[in-house]
């Protein structure tokens, strides 16, 4: 039976302060990697670790790690905090319940490429989280984990927090720096990419929540003993997110590559109702639809991709049958494009025209010819746009135009839905 690594401290009482966190082996490894380490020998034990980002790209953290210039340069550390795909709150449970965890992955981390300045960058309806960023530092520079010469290393570090203003697109790390520096949150034209030209046009390593806080158990127990749980090239540990029609909803930690049946019956207690599965999302909103034929799927990078989906964030959103998918997709679409910045045009104006049809589809004043309308849209938008945000809209309502047809027909036909029917 699979043992919580990530989760084992989460629900100790008051498991978000660093007596617990300290009684329970915490920055033990930040001790070990200071004194242990040299830090091209920690970006080289995480690249054999096989540890892959968590915020939704899955690109690989040391080689990430080892973009950053090894000149003495002042260079910046950003944890993005910024959690807003629909669907996803896997970070903001670590954040909340054991923000020690991510900070000693994120002093690790510095320590790796040489960075001496680091901001924690939170969405700003995260009130509980904020809160509890700021104790944590305050807690973790009283007890010398951060400051100057930190345990006599040598090595400085100092941290701070920013909060959004609740803008998805701040998730992008483009953005985020952007608004960072007291911008707009718009994303910038890569390259030059954030470890060249980051904060302040300075080397910046940007990493979401979940990533940091793997960083510290490859450094006490080792890369081979962290790139042995999953698969082979989807290595570790991974926070599942599961919401919908399930009886259990919450944050699961499972190895990456467990079957998505598994995380749904055994993890989650299946359908309420005992209803049939519809159709599931697995990895946030921006992600395609899966059927209830790829249950089987193991919940990987590369198992997703070859199924015809992601495993973006990890977040699962399970639809039982009876659902309306056109509403689905309505409500999907209404997010995208309420939070597209509206820096380029594709993303701007093709969002609020896929918006508009699908509310009249929605609403029974769909016409013949809609359906085609849409996947021409989605033509004029995917691998256009200056981020990703396009695509991210995109991906969803083409699987639902190609799994669901026949309930836009339906809708456009008898202007009511047939599905929940």
């Amino acid at each position: 039976m699979y043992e919580p690594i990530l989760l084992r401290r989460v629900d100790l009482p008051r498991s978000e302060t660093i007596g617990v966190y300290l009684a329970n082996g915490g920055y033990r490894a930040l001790e070990k990697a200071l004194h242990e380490y040299r830090p091209q020998e920690l970006v080289d034990l995480v690249k054999r670790s096989k540890l892959r980002g968590r915020g939704g790209a899955g690109f690989p953290a040391g080689l990430k790690w080892s973009f950053m210039p090894q000149d003495d340069v002042r260079k910046y550390l950003c944890v993005n905090t910024d959690e807003g795909e629909p669907g996803t709150f896997k970070d903001r449970v670590l954040v909340e319940r054991d923000p020690h965890q991510v900070i000693e992955g994120a002093i690790i981390a510095a320590y790796a490429v040489g960075a001496t300045r680091a901001y924690v960058y939170i969405r700003g309806e995260f009130f509980l989280g904020v809160k509890r960023w700021i104790k944590a530092i305050a807690d973790a520079y009283e007890h010398h984990y951060l400051g100057q010469n930190i345990l006599g290393s040598g090595f400085s570090l100092d941290m701070t927090v920013h909060r959004g203003a609740g803008a998805y697109i701040c998730g992008e790390e483009t953005a985020m720096i952007e608004s960072l520096e007291g911008r707009r949150g718009e994303p910038r034209l890569k390259p030059p990419f954030p470890a060249q030209k980051g904060y302040l046009k300075e080397p910046t390593l940007v990493h979401n929540v979940e990533t940091l806080a793997n960083v510290p158990h490859i450094v006490l127990n080792g890369a081979e003993w962290y790139a042995s749980i999953g698969t082979e090239r989807s290595a570790g540990p991974k926070l599942f997110c599961i919401s919908g029609h399930v009886y259990r909803r919450g944050v699961f930690e499972l190895p990456l590559g467990t079957p998505l049946r598994e995380i749904i019956y055994d993890h989650a207690g299946g359908v309420p109702g005992d209803r049939r599965i519809k159709a599931v999302i697995p990895g946030g909103a921006s992600t395609p639809f899966l059927t209830a034929g790829q249950l089987d799927v193991p919940m990987d990078f590369e198992a997703l991709v070859a199924a015809g989906s992601a495993l973006g964030t990890g977040a699962i959103v399970v639809i039982g049958e009876g659902t309306c998918m056109v509403d689905v997709t309505r409500r999907t679409a209404r997010f995208f494009a309420h939070e597209s910045c509206g820096k380029c045009t594709p993303c701007r104006v093709g969002a609020m025209r896929i918006l508009d049809l699908l509310e009249n589809i929605e609403a029974g004043r769909g016409e013949p010819g809609d359906v085609q309308r849409l996947s021409s849209l989605c033509d004029g938008i995917v691998g256009h746009t200056f981020c990703p945000l396009g695509d991210a809209l995109v991906a969803p309502i083409r699987s639902s135009l190609a799994l669901f047809a026949d309930e836009f027909e339906q809708h456009i036909k008898y202007g009511r839905c047939c599905a929940a029917a």
